[in-house]
């Protein structure tokens, strides 16, 4: 294809984006302002047999994270055998109290989890690099990402077997229907949405709309006797399922922030009383808080009884005094991350940060150990990339963020995920909000 004619195709891209409306917001710029999402219109391909390896890797973490929060809500076995230190999982920011003997619906507290897989471009090994089981977002870029390569490219989808993708929203609805206390043939289901200005808010709108349910906020709902009602103008309306995109701290001012506008007073008491299902469960963040994340090998091998088949990054937990002395001198060499942000934020990546930060840092890890990790920096793997400037490709780093599905029996996991691309030259952060972009992600029916 001449340059012209792909950067034609390009543009199209770009207002077809524009025209729907998908974007995101950047809170650090001050501004709040939404931008256009940054699509790369030359897919990610994944052969046939290393999909399969990262499926089964992904569907034994998910097993393994879910059977982690049933027990440290429950029975506590994995803290009675020492298998992960007591004081580390209570000393967790998203470690719920009120979570502690809540009898979740089937069991399951990770219905909907988004794993970041990262490859090592020495050894060609995917590994895992975080867990997102409180809220994970970035589906609908997935899915509106396939739509408008479709759009753009039908004849590259017809000559190549590409694995679909739009299934995702249906078996979401699935799983959701199968909580409701009151049975599936009854289920009320909503969507609870922080508001317009939230981030993610036009992944929401489309989920809502893709499952057909309702799309709420906080002031739209009430509790009453115990039950869930959204307000409609023919009267309350009972709610049975909640798709709660609002973080665990705003979903309840009676038991969790007083000051927060965002949630339901009382919902906590109905959740309890087993009147209304949530997904994902409260109380997840203790499962992807960073320093726990050094441990969920150790879950694998003590729930399941299996080796983990996704390695993860070697970390050192600074909670740990031995870790500690090790980071704070080797801080020019190490990523070191908060353990409780996400999207790129509250991280230094040693290599290419200045003395001065990095001994900002030092103080901020001394003053608060267990607020941070480190880990070795990894050669992220490069895929080939448009580059607008030079009208050419190149390479450009990327990690893959694959949405996980557990209906209590099974894992359903999306072939492809959502590539996030780092857009500038030898950038590692690939987040939307540090100028990174997205790609469509096509695993193939055969090796191709």
């Amino acid at each position: 294809m001449a340059p012209e004619q792909f950067e034609e195709r390009r543009k199209l891209a770009d207002l077809s984006f524009l025209i729907q409306g998908i974007t995101f917001t950047v809170y650090s710029d001050g501004r709040g302002t939404e931008r256009l999402f940054p699509f790369d219109l030359i897919p990610r391909i994944i052969p046939n047999s290393e999909w399969r390896r990262i499926d089964r890797g992904l569907t034994q973490r998910v097993l393994a994270l879910n059977l982690f929060l049933q027990d440290i809500y429950g029975k506590q076995c994995i803290l009675r055998d020492r298998k992960i230190s007591r004081s580390l999982v209570y000393s967790c920011a998203h470690f719920r109290r009120e979570m502690v003997g809540v009898e979740v619906p089937k069991g399951i507290f990770t219905h909907i989890c988004g794993i970041d897989l990262v490859r090592d471009s020495k050894t060609g090994e995917f590994l895992v690099l975080e867990d997102n089981v409180r809220t994970p977002s970035g589906i609908s870029y997935v899915l509106e990402n396939r739509l408008v390569m479709t759009r753009i490219f039908p004849e590259v989808f017809q000559a190549c077997e590409v694995l679909p993708l739009s299934h995702y929203p249906a078996e979401l609805y699935r799983i959701l229907r199968s909580l409701s206390p009151r049975g599936e043939d009854d289920a009320q289901i909503v969507l609870l949405s922080p508001g317009i200005y939230n981030s993610a808010y036009f992944e929401h709108s489309f989920l809502a709309q893709q499952m057909g349910i309702e799309l709420v906020e906080g002031r739209d709902l009430i509790v009453d006797g115990g039950i869930v009602y959204t307000k409609t103008i023919h009267g309350l309306k009972r709610v049975d399922v909640i798709y709660r995109r609002v973080d665990d701290e705003f979903l309840d001012s009676l038991t969790f922030r007083t000051d927060s506008l965002l949630g339901v007073p009382g919902l906590m008491g109905a959740y309890r009383a087993g009147n209304v299902a949530l997904a994902n469960a409260v109380g997840n963040g203790v499962a992807d808080d960073k320093a726990i994340y050094a441990y969920v090998p150790e879950f694998i091998r003590y729930y399941l009884g299996e080796e983990p088949i996704l390695q993860t990054v070697d970390t050192y937990v600074c909670a740990k005094p031995p870790d500690l002395a090790y980071v704070l001198d080797h801080m020019p060499e190490l990523v070191v991350k908060a353990v409780g942000e996400s999207g790129g934020y509250g991280m230094l990546i040693g290599p290419t940060a200045d003395e001065r930060t990095i001994q900002q840092f030092r103080n901020r890890v001394s003053a608060n150990p267990r607020n941070y990790i480190a880990q070795p920096v990894i050669p992220l793997s490069r895929v080939p990339s448009y580059d607008p400037s030079s009208r050419r490709l190149a390479g450009r780093h990327v990690d893959l963020r694959p949405y996980c599905l557990f209906d209590g029996q099974k894992v359903t996991i999306v072939p492809g995920g959502l590539t996030r691309v780092a857009l500038q030259r030898d950038s590692l952060v690939v987040n939307s909000s540090q100028g990174g972009g997205s790609k469509d992600t096509w695993i193939l029916r055969g090796e191709g």
